[in-house]
């Protein structure tokens, strides 16, 4: 199995950046990779599409509004992998009362293409992302 990380620090309260990424049908607020998604079974599944129309249908599969976090698995995806489950996860930074350390990470079986290949994809995938959402609250 494989895996990848990336953390980022932005320029906003913990609260405030959770109030704003976790909500599990929040990606089109702050990833413009996900200009739309829509909410299944009651929130618990959601069916995104990219610019290019392809469709992503991820299921929660754990959250925690305390700790501000929560995971989902891939059910459907145009991604060379199986097995698929992420985290994105809020942290405070010790004395900086407006900043948050931001980390998407992620783990998966590459299928159809090699491990060097589908770590690349998803690293690029939460950077861009967590770049997104720092100029998201920066603006």
């Amino acid at each position: 199995m494989a895996s990848t990380s990336v953390s980022r620090i932005v320029p906003a309260s913990p609260d405030k950046v959770w109030s704003l990424i976790g909500g599990f049908d929040a990606l089109p607020d702050w990833l413009p990779y996900i200009p739309e998604s829509t909410a299944l079974e009651g929130g618990r599944v959601r069916r995104l599409t990219n610019p290019e129309g392809e469709v992503i249908i991820e299921r929660l599969v754990d959250f925690n509004e305390t700790e501000r976090h929560y995971s989902y698995a891939i059910l459907q995806a145009p991604f060379p992998v199986n097995g698929y489950v992420s985290t994105i996860r809020v942290h405070t930074v010790p004395g900086q009362e407006n900043t948050a350390e931001v980390q998407w990470s992620g783990r998966f079986n590459p299928e159809g293409a090699t491990e060097d290949e589908v770590v690349d994809l998803f690293t690029g995938i939460y950077r861009d992302g967590l770049d997104a959402l720092h100029e998201t609250l920066a603006a």
